[in-house]
């Protein structure tokens, strides 16, 4: 599979799951009837087809402004501090670290607009070629992927397939959407390929959705299900397919597609595949100087330093964070001559662990910096890194988890460990909730899982840094006013 999708078009009728989802520009491959596909003994036929799903998914993903974005900065691990002027953004990046955000913030249309215009794009390929059963069933596998991301943010929203007909949809419990999601990916598991490469879904990478579904089944429904969480990591580990890599950031490197542990990943290409923009949401302006990049970089997300602190300095994982003093790629110390004249740093550029404040005037060098992806010299505003969505480190801990949950302390221990050792701490004697808490957030940092770990472990609501004691009703994201606005059969979430 080649590392790049395509933009490929097919001739389809095209399915608006939601009003405000955007046209699909597709350019037109002629030729390619249903009954060619069927027919065809080709798999790279199939493989062309279904790259124009794939590449949806690619989308938006790993830029600002959407779903990693929400998930990220509404959890403890990441701010956007308001510089003056700079990322005022209306408020909105302070309403969503204060946990007082509204409806109609942009963010929460995007990542709505993001996921249902992939679930657009596979049911148009459903309908165009329903007998096609290998492309169908890994279609239908990866609608539930984009279906676990929407009932994880936004709870009760509608489910829409190449079935729906007619109208306005309305919207579905989260209940509903997890069997949707659960009987999606059971229904279809054994059509999948049994191996694959990383960017395609296969039989394994099937069971890690349902690791990550069952994991925060009591979350979404009521009802634990830490045995199948479990169950369905265990067909993951002992698929033999994949193993922890022995370098922890070899899974996050520009060149990352060798990596052992990397289950599905996100081929991002700053000419072909652009969208993962982390070097210029995270970076000083100044940083450019350090990695010869091509753009500056716009001085954005920092971690919270409570977060930052919490890492052990012998931790391996701790070096996910770019601090200190920064230079130039030719040694020469960087000074940042718009420093505000109260920075106790002064000048020359030091990015420290403290934040002064969330606004109106942090300091512009204030904060860790996200460094668990490698920055590659002479970089784009585009990132070459495949970026992760899952790996074989936190399938582990997955299991480490529900067996802890069921009373399998010493199963927990051994996968807890593994994960732990890898990064060069000590193995734990013995294990707590909170220790499994802690190290998730250890491993997972960047990696947009924070926000379900902080509510499935209790730890959403608390108070953190310039954040205030939540309402219990934040734990879902609204529906987005504007799809509200677009259709008027949605109900929006409690709360709201």
């Amino acid at each position: 599979m080649f590392k790049s999708f395509r933009k490929i078009g097919l001739v389809l009728p095209l399915v608006f799951a939601l009003g405000a989802c955007q046209e699909l520009e597709q350019e037109v491959l002629d030729g390619v009837t249903a009954e060619d596909v069927a027919n065809s003994a080709n798999p790279n036929l199939i493989a062309v087809l279904k790259a124009s799903a794939y590449s949806r998914i690619v989308g938006s993903w790993g830029g600002h402004n959407s779903i990693w974005s929400i998930n990220e900065v509404a959890s403890d691990e990441m701010a956007i501090t308001q510089k003056g002027a700079d990322w005022e953004d209306g408020g909105q990046w302070l309403r969503m670290h204060r946990h007082t955000w509204q409806p109609s913030e942009e963010s929460f249309n995007n990542s709505w607009n993001y996921c249902y215009t992939a679930i657009g794009e596979i049911n148009n390929l459903l309908i165009q070629y329903p007998d096609v059963a290998a492309l169908g069933a890994e279609l239908r596998v990866l609608r539930a992927l984009v279906y676990l991301w929407l009932v994880d943010s936004f709870g009760n929203v509608p489910i829409v397939t190449e079935e729906t007909t007619g109208g306005n949809p309305r919207n579905n419990t989260r209940a509903e959407v997890f069997a949707f999601i659960e009987s999606s990916i059971k229904d279809n598991l054994s059509l999948l390929p049994a191996t694959s490469g990383k960017y395609t879904l296969n039989q394994v990478s099937a069971q890690a959705i349902l690791a990550k579904l069952y994991l925060n089944a009591e979350v979404y429904t009521g009802t634990a299900r830490w045995a199948d969480a479990e169950a369905a990591a265990d067909a993951v580990i002992n698929s033999g397919q994949y193993s922890l890599s022995s370098n922890f950031f070899s899974n996050f490197s520009e060149r990352n597609s060798g990596s052992t542990e990397n289950i599905f990943t996100l081929p991002y290409d700053q000419n072909n595949a652009g969208g993962f923009n982390l070097v210029q949401m995270t970076l000083h302006y100044l940083s450019q100087n350090t990695f010869n990049l091509q753009e500056q970089p716009w001085n954005g997300y920092s971690s919270l330093e409570e977060f930052y602190n919490s890492f052990d300095d012998n931790d391996a994982r701790k070096n996910s964070f770019i601090v200190g003093p920064q230079f130039s790629s030719d040694g020469s110390r960087l000074n940042d001559i718009s420093a505000e004249a109260n920075d106790p740093d002064g000048q020359p550029l030091t990015f420290t662990p403290e934040i002064n404040m969330l606004a109106p005037n942090a300091y512009r060098q204030a904060g860790a910096r996200v460094g668990k992806f490698e920055f590659a010299s002479g970089a784009g505003s585009s990132l070459n890194n495949d970026y992760p969505l899952i790996r074989l480190g936190e399938i582990i801990m997955i299991k480490g988890e529900a067996a802890f949950r069921q009373g399998k302390t010493a199963v927990a221990l051994a996968a807890i460990n593994q994960v732990r050792t890898r990064a060069g701490m000590p193995a734990y004697a013995s294990l707590t909730l909170d220790d499994i808490y802690n190290e998730r957030g250890f491993e997972m940092f960047a990696e947009a899982t924070r926000r379900s770990d902080q509510i499935r472990f209790g730890k959403w609501n608390l108070p953190w840094w310039e954040k205030g004691t939540s309402e219990p009703f934040r734990a879902l994201f609204p529906i987005p006013q504007q799809q509200i606005n677009a259709n008027p059969n949605l109900t929006q979430n409690p709360g709201y």
